[in-house]
Protein backbone atom coordinates (compact mmCIF):
# COMPACT_ATOMS: atom_id res chain seq x y z
CA UNK A 1 0.00 0.00 0.00
CA UNK A 2 1.43 3.49 -1.03
CA UNK A 3 2.59 5.78 1.90
CA UNK A 4 -0.43 8.75 2.00
CA UNK A 5 0.88 12.45 1.78
CA UNK A 6 -0.81 15.44 2.62
CA UNK A 7 1.12 18.39 1.15
CA UNK A 8 0.33 22.18 2.79
CA UNK A 9 2.02 24.51 0.44
CA UNK A 10 1.57 22.09 -2.87
CA UNK A 11 2.16 25.11 -5.31
CA UNK A 12 5.07 26.57 -3.32
CA UNK A 13 8.82 25.33 -4.70
CA UNK A 14 8.78 22.28 -1.93
CA UNK A 15 5.25 21.59 -2.91
CA UNK A 16 5.69 21.04 -6.46
CA UNK A 17 9.26 19.38 -6.07
CA UNK A 18 7.59 16.96 -3.49
CA UNK A 19 4.69 16.34 -6.15
CA UNK A 20 7.69 15.21 -8.61
CA UNK A 21 9.41 12.71 -5.76
CA UNK A 22 5.94 10.86 -5.91
CA UNK A 23 5.34 10.77 -9.26
CA UNK A 24 8.82 8.66 -9.12
CA UNK A 25 7.91 6.55 -6.53
CA UNK A 26 3.56 6.27 -7.45
CA UNK A 27 4.26 2.50 -5.81
CA UNK A 28 5.26 4.01 -2.74
CA UNK A 29 3.82 7.44 -2.24
CA UNK A 30 -0.02 9.42 -2.87
CA UNK A 31 -0.82 12.42 -2.44
CA UNK A 32 -4.44 12.44 -0.56
CA UNK A 33 -4.36 15.89 0.52
CA UNK A 34 -3.50 19.64 -1.36
CA UNK A 35 -3.75 22.86 -0.02
CA UNK A 36 -2.78 25.95 -1.74
CA UNK A 37 -2.40 29.46 -0.75
CA UNK A 38 -3.78 31.35 -3.68
CA UNK A 39 -2.59 29.31 -6.61
CA UNK A 40 -6.04 27.87 -7.74
CA UNK A 41 -4.83 27.48 -11.31
CA UNK A 42 -1.84 25.31 -10.06
CA UNK A 43 -3.46 23.90 -7.47
CA UNK A 44 -6.21 22.17 -10.28
CA UNK A 45 -3.60 20.86 -12.38
CA UNK A 46 -2.19 19.45 -9.55
CA UNK A 47 -5.15 17.51 -8.35
CA UNK A 48 -6.15 16.32 -11.51
CA UNK A 49 -3.04 15.00 -12.34
CA UNK A 50 -2.59 13.47 -8.61
CA UNK A 51 -6.13 12.78 -8.29
CA UNK A 52 -6.15 13.73 -3.80
CA UNK A 53 -9.40 13.04 -1.66
CA UNK A 54 -9.26 16.43 -0.94
CA UNK A 55 -7.89 19.98 -2.37
CA UNK A 56 -7.75 22.98 -0.51
CA UNK A 57 -7.46 26.59 -1.20
CA UNK A 58 -6.56 29.17 1.98
CA UNK A 59 -8.19 32.05 -0.61
CA UNK A 60 -11.27 31.69 -0.18
CA UNK A 61 -12.67 33.87 -3.01
CA UNK A 62 -10.97 31.46 -5.13
CA UNK A 63 -12.56 28.77 -3.85
CA UNK A 64 -15.95 28.87 -6.17
CA UNK A 65 -13.59 27.93 -9.37
CA UNK A 66 -11.92 25.17 -7.44
CA UNK A 67 -14.96 23.20 -6.49
CA UNK A 68 -16.35 23.59 -10.16
CA UNK A 69 -13.79 21.71 -12.18
CA UNK A 70 -12.48 19.08 -9.44
CA UNK A 71 -16.32 18.81 -7.88
CA UNK A 72 -17.53 16.32 -11.01
CA UNK A 73 -13.99 14.46 -10.59
CA UNK A 74 -15.05 13.02 -6.93
CA UNK A 75 -12.44 15.04 -5.37
CA UNK A 76 -13.42 16.96 -2.07
CA UNK A 77 -12.75 20.56 -1.82
CA UNK A 78 -12.68 22.65 0.55
CA UNK A 79 -11.32 26.56 1.19
CA UNK A 80 -9.84 28.81 4.26
CA UNK A 81 -7.43 28.58 7.22
CA UNK A 82 -9.96 26.41 9.25
CA UNK A 83 -10.82 24.08 6.63
CA UNK A 84 -6.81 23.56 6.12
CA UNK A 85 -6.40 22.63 10.12
CA UNK A 86 -9.64 20.41 10.66
CA UNK A 87 -7.86 18.37 7.45
CA UNK A 88 -4.91 17.42 9.94
CA UNK A 89 -7.04 14.77 11.73
CA UNK A 90 -8.01 13.33 8.09
CA UNK A 91 -7.78 9.24 8.46
CA UNK A 92 -6.72 9.34 4.75
CA UNK A 93 -3.35 10.00 5.36
CA UNK A 94 -0.34 9.60 7.88
CA UNK A 95 2.87 12.05 6.96
CA UNK A 96 1.86 16.05 6.63
CA UNK A 97 4.63 17.99 4.56
CA UNK A 98 4.36 21.28 5.69
CA UNK A 99 5.92 23.45 2.67
CA UNK A 100 3.86 26.60 3.95
CA UNK A 101 5.48 29.97 4.04
CA UNK A 102 5.57 31.81 7.18
CA UNK A 103 3.37 31.70 10.59
CA UNK A 104 0.89 30.16 8.51
CA UNK A 105 2.26 26.49 9.17
CA UNK A 106 1.66 26.78 12.76
CA UNK A 107 -1.37 25.71 13.71
CA UNK A 108 -2.18 22.97 10.64
CA UNK A 109 1.20 21.45 12.36
CA UNK A 110 -0.04 21.56 15.88
CA UNK A 111 -3.32 20.08 14.57
CA UNK A 112 -1.40 17.44 12.52
CA UNK A 113 0.82 16.39 15.62
CA UNK A 114 -1.81 16.38 17.67
CA UNK A 115 -3.76 13.82 15.57
CA UNK A 116 -0.60 11.77 15.30
CA UNK A 117 0.98 12.56 12.11
CA UNK A 118 4.64 12.27 11.22
CA UNK A 119 5.64 15.87 10.03
CA UNK A 120 7.93 15.93 7.25
CA UNK A 121 8.95 19.91 8.70
CA UNK A 122 9.80 22.67 5.13
CA UNK A 123 8.49 25.46 7.31
CA UNK A 124 11.20 26.45 9.37
CA UNK A 125 8.40 29.19 11.10
CA UNK A 126 6.78 26.72 13.35
CA UNK A 127 9.49 26.14 15.23
CA UNK A 128 10.77 29.46 15.24
CA UNK A 129 7.54 31.27 16.66
CA UNK A 130 6.54 28.00 18.76
CA UNK A 131 9.61 26.11 19.33
CA UNK A 132 9.10 25.29 22.95
CA UNK A 133 5.19 24.85 22.43
CA UNK A 134 5.80 22.50 19.51
CA UNK A 135 8.88 20.30 21.69
CA UNK A 136 6.08 20.05 24.66
CA UNK A 137 3.25 18.78 21.80
CA UNK A 138 6.06 16.47 20.66
CA UNK A 139 6.63 14.96 24.05
CA UNK A 140 3.01 14.34 24.36
CA UNK A 141 2.36 12.77 21.09
CA UNK A 142 3.27 9.53 19.49
CA UNK A 143 4.70 11.01 16.02
CA UNK A 144 7.99 12.58 15.23
CA UNK A 145 9.40 15.32 13.21
CA UNK A 146 11.74 14.88 10.14
CA UNK A 147 13.05 17.90 8.73
CA UNK A 148 12.72 18.83 4.93
CA UNK A 149 15.44 22.03 4.86
CA UNK A 150 18.25 21.00 3.51
CA UNK A 151 20.21 22.21 6.51
CA UNK A 152 18.86 20.11 9.16
CA UNK A 153 17.99 17.31 7.08
CA UNK A 154 21.64 17.30 6.73
CA UNK A 155 22.82 17.30 10.73
CA UNK A 156 19.70 14.57 10.72
CA UNK A 157 21.30 12.08 9.05
CA UNK A 158 24.64 12.96 10.00
CA UNK A 159 23.43 12.23 13.36
CA UNK A 160 21.97 8.89 12.70
CA UNK A 161 23.52 6.27 14.72
CA UNK A 162 25.35 8.47 17.32
CA UNK A 163 24.95 9.22 20.94
CA UNK A 164 23.63 12.46 21.48
CA UNK A 165 25.48 12.81 24.30
CA UNK A 166 28.69 12.84 22.05
CA UNK A 167 28.03 16.05 19.97
CA UNK A 168 29.84 19.18 20.66
CA UNK A 169 28.57 21.50 18.21
CA UNK A 170 26.32 21.94 15.08
CA UNK A 171 27.56 23.76 12.15
CA UNK A 172 24.50 24.63 9.61
CA UNK A 173 26.23 26.24 6.67
CA UNK A 174 24.78 29.04 4.83
CA UNK A 175 25.85 30.34 0.68
CA UNK A 176 25.63 33.70 1.85
CA UNK A 177 22.76 35.04 -0.60
CA UNK A 178 23.30 37.14 -3.54
CA UNK A 179 25.58 40.07 -1.32
CA UNK A 180 27.76 38.00 0.00
CA UNK A 181 30.74 40.18 -1.37
CA UNK A 182 28.82 43.20 -1.19
CA UNK A 183 30.24 45.87 1.06
CA UNK A 184 27.72 47.58 3.82
CA UNK A 185 27.30 50.62 1.60
CA UNK A 186 26.40 48.73 -1.35
CA UNK A 187 24.06 46.87 0.37
CA UNK A 188 21.94 50.03 1.42
CA UNK A 189 20.89 50.26 -1.54
CA UNK A 190 19.96 46.85 -3.16
CA UNK A 191 17.15 46.39 -5.26
CA UNK A 192 14.10 43.58 -5.13
CA UNK A 193 15.57 42.61 -8.44
CA UNK A 194 18.80 42.13 -6.93
CA UNK A 195 17.94 40.34 -3.89
CA UNK A 196 16.04 37.81 -5.48
CA UNK A 197 18.65 36.75 -7.69
CA UNK A 198 20.28 33.64 -5.49
CA UNK A 199 23.31 32.32 -6.58
CA UNK A 200 22.45 28.39 -5.98
CA UNK A 201 18.88 27.93 -4.84
CA UNK A 202 16.05 28.14 -7.04
CA UNK A 203 13.55 29.57 -4.38
CA UNK A 204 9.88 31.54 -3.44
CA UNK A 205 10.21 34.94 -3.18
CA UNK A 206 9.91 35.02 0.99
CA UNK A 207 12.18 32.76 1.40
CA UNK A 208 15.06 34.46 -0.99
CA UNK A 209 14.74 37.67 0.55
CA UNK A 210 15.51 35.83 4.21
CA UNK A 211 18.15 34.34 2.18
CA UNK A 212 19.50 37.63 1.01
CA UNK A 213 19.25 39.27 4.21
CA UNK A 214 20.76 35.58 6.14
CA UNK A 215 17.71 35.98 8.38
CA UNK A 216 16.89 32.27 7.12
CA UNK A 217 20.25 31.49 9.17
CA UNK A 218 19.13 32.89 12.27
CA UNK A 219 15.54 30.52 11.82
CA UNK A 220 17.89 27.96 10.75
CA UNK A 221 19.80 28.36 14.16
CA UNK A 222 16.99 28.82 16.45
CA UNK A 223 15.02 25.42 14.56
CA UNK A 224 18.27 23.62 15.49
CA UNK A 225 18.07 24.14 18.90
CA UNK A 226 14.89 23.16 19.24
CA UNK A 227 14.42 20.53 16.71
CA UNK A 228 17.88 18.75 17.82
CA UNK A 229 17.41 19.97 21.25
CA UNK A 230 21.01 21.52 21.83
CA UNK A 231 22.32 24.63 23.40
CA UNK A 232 21.96 27.72 21.29
CA UNK A 233 25.93 28.19 22.25
CA UNK A 234 26.74 25.01 20.47
CA UNK A 235 25.39 25.87 17.01
CA UNK A 236 27.07 27.92 14.57
CA UNK A 237 26.41 29.23 10.98
CA UNK A 238 29.34 29.70 8.09
CA UNK A 239 29.12 30.58 4.77
CA UNK A 240 29.73 28.30 2.24
CA UNK A 241 29.89 29.72 -0.89
CA UNK A 242 29.44 26.61 -3.00
CA UNK A 243 26.61 24.85 -1.25
CA UNK A 244 27.46 21.43 -1.55
CA UNK A 245 28.81 20.75 2.13
CA UNK A 246 24.77 21.19 3.54
CA UNK A 247 25.49 20.79 7.03
CA UNK A 248 28.09 19.85 9.57
CA UNK A 249 28.27 18.34 12.91
CA UNK A 250 31.15 18.55 15.29
CA UNK A 251 31.81 15.46 17.94
CA UNK A 252 33.61 15.47 21.26
CA UNK A 253 36.29 13.75 19.73
CA UNK A 254 36.97 15.99 16.78
CA UNK A 255 35.39 14.35 14.27
CA UNK A 256 32.99 16.40 11.64
CA UNK A 257 30.81 14.58 9.75
CA UNK A 258 29.16 16.56 6.97
CA UNK A 259 26.51 15.83 4.44
CA UNK A 260 27.02 16.66 0.99
CA UNK A 261 25.15 16.73 -2.18
CA UNK A 262 24.47 18.66 -5.37
CA UNK A 263 21.93 21.87 -4.56
CA UNK A 264 18.47 20.05 -4.80
CA UNK A 265 15.91 20.12 -2.62
CA UNK A 266 14.35 16.60 -3.95
CA UNK A 267 17.29 14.89 -1.96
CA UNK A 268 15.73 15.92 1.76
CA UNK A 269 12.44 15.42 0.83
CA UNK A 270 12.91 11.89 -0.56
CA UNK A 271 14.69 11.13 3.00
CA UNK A 272 12.29 12.35 4.65
CA UNK A 273 9.19 10.48 3.03
CA UNK A 274 11.34 7.48 2.58
CA UNK A 275 10.85 7.65 6.43
CA UNK A 276 14.83 8.16 6.58
CA UNK A 277 15.51 5.69 4.12
CA UNK A 278 17.83 6.00 1.26
CA UNK A 279 15.93 6.45 -2.11
CA UNK A 280 17.18 6.15 -5.69
CA UNK A 281 17.68 9.43 -7.36
CA UNK A 282 17.22 10.50 -11.07
CA UNK A 283 18.80 13.61 -10.78
CA UNK A 284 22.85 13.86 -11.53
CA UNK A 285 24.80 12.51 -8.50
CA UNK A 286 27.73 15.07 -6.68
CA UNK A 287 30.88 14.98 -9.09
CA UNK A 288 33.53 16.57 -6.45
CA UNK A 289 36.01 17.10 -9.77
CA UNK A 290 33.31 19.78 -10.59
CA UNK A 291 34.58 21.74 -8.01
CA UNK A 292 38.07 22.95 -8.16
CA UNK A 293 37.77 23.81 -4.04
CA UNK A 294 35.03 24.01 -1.49
CA UNK A 295 35.57 26.88 0.94
CA UNK A 296 34.04 28.54 4.14
CA UNK A 297 34.39 31.69 5.81
CA UNK A 298 32.75 33.08 9.09
CA UNK A 299 29.50 35.69 8.54
CA UNK A 300 29.62 39.21 9.26
CA UNK A 301 26.95 40.11 11.33
CA UNK A 302 27.83 44.32 10.63
CA UNK A 303 26.88 43.60 7.04
CA UNK A 304 23.98 41.27 7.77
CA UNK A 305 22.77 42.14 11.09
CA UNK A 306 19.61 40.06 11.27
CA UNK A 307 21.97 36.73 12.30
CA UNK A 308 22.13 38.75 15.49
CA UNK A 309 18.41 37.87 15.95
CA UNK A 310 18.75 34.14 16.70
CA UNK A 311 21.16 34.49 19.86
CA UNK A 312 18.73 37.38 21.00
CA UNK A 313 15.82 35.21 20.33
CA UNK A 314 17.02 32.08 21.90
CA UNK A 315 18.94 34.59 25.36
CA UNK A 316 15.45 35.93 25.43
CA UNK A 317 12.80 33.30 25.77
CA UNK A 318 9.18 33.62 25.24
CA UNK A 319 7.21 35.59 22.11
CA UNK A 320 10.42 37.27 20.98
CA UNK A 321 11.36 34.92 18.48
CA UNK A 322 7.18 35.01 17.03
CA UNK A 323 7.70 38.98 17.07
CA UNK A 324 10.76 38.81 14.66
CA UNK A 325 8.88 36.22 12.52
CA UNK A 326 6.01 38.00 11.92
CA UNK A 327 7.34 41.48 11.59
CA UNK A 328 9.90 40.40 9.13
CA UNK A 329 6.97 38.74 6.80
CA UNK A 330 5.62 42.34 6.83
CA UNK A 331 8.74 43.67 5.98
CA UNK A 332 9.96 41.62 3.52
CA UNK A 333 6.47 42.16 1.47
CA UNK A 334 7.43 45.97 1.88
CA UNK A 335 10.25 45.79 0.24
CA UNK A 336 9.72 43.32 -2.57
CA UNK A 337 6.89 45.94 -2.74
CA UNK A 338 9.03 48.96 -2.98
CA UNK A 339 7.83 50.34 0.43
CA UNK A 340 11.15 50.16 2.50
CA UNK A 341 14.63 50.04 1.79
CA UNK A 342 16.79 46.76 2.16
CA UNK A 343 18.07 47.49 5.79
CA UNK A 344 14.97 49.13 7.16
CA UNK A 345 13.82 44.89 7.10
CA UNK A 346 16.24 44.86 10.33
CA UNK A 347 15.42 47.97 11.82
CA UNK A 348 11.47 47.18 11.20
CA UNK A 349 12.11 43.77 13.59
CA UNK A 350 14.12 45.94 16.06
CA UNK A 351 11.70 48.47 16.44
CA UNK A 352 8.69 45.42 16.89
CA UNK A 353 11.12 43.93 19.38
CA UNK A 354 11.00 47.46 21.51
CA UNK A 355 6.90 48.10 20.83
CA UNK A 356 5.35 44.65 21.51
CA UNK A 357 4.54 43.38 24.58
CA UNK A 358 6.89 40.35 25.79
CA UNK A 359 5.39 37.72 27.52
CA UNK A 360 7.95 35.16 29.35
CA UNK A 361 5.85 31.85 28.81
CA UNK A 362 3.36 32.10 26.13
CA UNK A 363 0.34 29.99 25.34
CA UNK A 364 -0.34 29.19 21.84
CA UNK A 365 -3.33 31.68 22.58
CA UNK A 366 -0.61 34.60 23.00
CA UNK A 367 1.38 33.11 20.19
CA UNK A 368 -1.23 33.85 18.20
CA UNK A 369 -2.14 37.26 20.02
CA UNK A 370 1.51 38.49 19.23
CA UNK A 371 1.95 37.48 16.20
CA UNK A 372 -1.58 39.89 15.33
CA UNK A 373 -0.30 42.45 17.31
CA UNK A 374 2.94 42.77 15.65
CA UNK A 375 1.40 42.46 12.14
CA UNK A 376 -0.35 45.11 12.76
CA UNK A 377 2.38 47.42 13.89
CA UNK A 378 4.66 46.52 11.09
CA UNK A 379 2.32 46.99 8.70
CA UNK A 380 1.52 50.69 10.24
CA UNK A 381 5.17 51.04 10.74
CA UNK A 382 6.02 50.12 6.89
CA UNK A 383 2.90 51.29 5.03
CA UNK A 384 2.06 47.89 3.42
CA UNK A 385 -0.23 44.73 4.42
CA UNK A 386 0.14 41.06 4.26
CA UNK A 387 -3.03 38.41 4.52
CA UNK A 388 -3.25 37.79 8.29
CA UNK A 389 -2.93 33.97 8.81
CA UNK A 390 -4.73 32.94 11.99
Amino acid sequence: MPHNIAILGSTGSIGTQTLDVISRFPDRFKATVLAAGSNVSQLIEQAVKFRPSLAIIADESKYERLRDVLSPLGIETAAGSAALADAMERPDFDTVVTATVGYSGLLPTIRAIRAGKQIALANKETLVVAGELITRLMTEASTRIVPVDSEHSAIYQCLVGEDPATVSKLIITASGGPFRTFTREQIADVTPAQALQHPRWNMGAKITIDSASMLNKAFEIIEARWLFDIAPERIEAVVHPQSIVHSMVEFIDGAVKAQLGIPDMRLPIRYALGDASRLPASERSLMLSDYAQLTFEKPDPEKFPCLTLAPYALNRGGNAACIINAANEVAVRAFLEEKIRFPEIFTTITDALEAIPFVESPSLEDYVATHRATIQFAEEHTGCRIPLHV
